[in-house]
């Protein structure tokens, strides 16, 4: 048997959504044709209570955007330690915007609304950079797939809000955040300026994000999209695959949680784990003890068929993450194996 747990961006389209794909209407979207691709576009913006929304072919793309729309090149962006537009985007908002971060210490990659005035550069101080937008990502992926608590983003937004400051919200897996803590999106359209969701992850697409702001924030997210090379033609069949995965495909991520939570409490009573982190959502992340090898992990694992991360949380971390293509007999296989092992 075959386990990938990498990430949930390995899954494949189910029929049900190919079927859909394949039947979309589509027009060029480079001109703004692709009824889909509206479609969509109306569903996201309607959803969070937003009044506009681009759809991108990543979420490092929407992310990227959203920092150039929210700065000039030499300002700062504060956000988390462990923050993916810090860590994972490949410099991207030095590359792209000519910005610099500020980042916090927190904790699983939340900060609270004292952390971020601490950090905030005065405006007086020439010598420093002009703080001018904060970025916060729910859940947190370094973090194991933590949930920020509501009233402290509240918190932060009345923060940026004193201080003249942009806030963007990375919400590669929101979903999970919203269905695992019961939120509403209506409640995030109304704190952020701009807001990137990815489709990519959980709900099982194949591709895509989408970018959702307020209109003077986005009326040069169509420029920005261009310039990043990321204008697309016919491409209301990926969109499909969206409205398609936002109709059917939320409520289930319930499933995800619990079976990472189970991986997770299999794995807590094993010689060779040192620590896991507490699992809310989908993701889970487990330190090695000191005195085992990582490679004896790995190989243990691969040789009965299991993949996982186990190069991006560090050293001594491991990541498995739980998606719509783990079945049930995938995990009662995983669960027995683990009980089962002896390092």
């Amino acid at each position: 048997m075959n386990i990938d747990l990498r990430s949930d961006t390995v899954t494949i389209p189910s029929k049900e959504m190919l079927n859909v794909m394949f039947s979309a209407k589509v027009g060029d979207d480079v001109y703004g044709e692709d009824p889909t691709v509206k479609e969509l576009e109306e569903k996201l913006a309607t959803m969070f209570g937003m009044e506009k929304a681009m759809f991108f072919p990543s979420g490092t793309m929407a992310n990227q955007t959203a920092i150039k729309l929210h700065t000039n090149p030499g300002d700062q962006v504060i956000c988390d330690k462990y923050s993916h537009v810090f860590n994972y985007e490949g410099g991207g908002g030095a590359f792209n915007s000519g910005v610099s971060f500020k980042l916090i210490n927190g904790k699983r990659g939340m900060f609270n609304s004292s952390q971020l005035l601490d950090s905030i550069n005065p405006v007086e101080f020439y010598h420093s950079p002009l703080t001018s937008l904060v970025t916060i990502e729910n859940t947190t992926n370094k973090g194991g797939g933590a949930c920020w608590n509501l009233k402290d983003i509240q918190d932060i937004k009345q923060v940026c809000k004193n201080n003249n400051l942009g806030l963007h919200l990375d919400g590669a897996r929101i979903w999970n955040a919203l269905i695992e803590k019961r939120q509403n999106p209506l409640e995030y359209g109304k704190i952020f300026d701009t807001v990137s969701v990815c489709l990519s992850k959980g709900l099982g697409c194949p591709i895509g994000s989408v970018l959702i702001g307020k209109d003077e924030i986005m009326k040069n997210s169509l420029r920005i999209r261009k310039v990043l090379g990321g204008a697309m033609r016919q491409v209301g069949y990926l969109a499909s695959a969206a409205i398609y995965a936002l109709d059917n495909n939320l409520d289930r991520l319930k499933e995800d949680h619990k079976r990472a939570k189970e991986l997770g409490d299999e794995l807590t009573d094993k010689s060779f784990v040192k620590r896991v982190e507490k699992v809310e959502t989908n993701i889970v992340v487990f330190e090695i003890d000191n005195k085992i090898d990582k490679q004896t992990i790995i190989n243990s694992f691969n040789e009965y068929g299991v993949l996982f991360d186990w190069y991006s949380m560090g050293a001594k971390k491991i990541r498995l993450v739980t998606h719509i293509n783990y079945t049930e007999k995938n995990h009662i296989y995983l669960l027995d194996f683990i009980k089962n092992l002896k390092i």
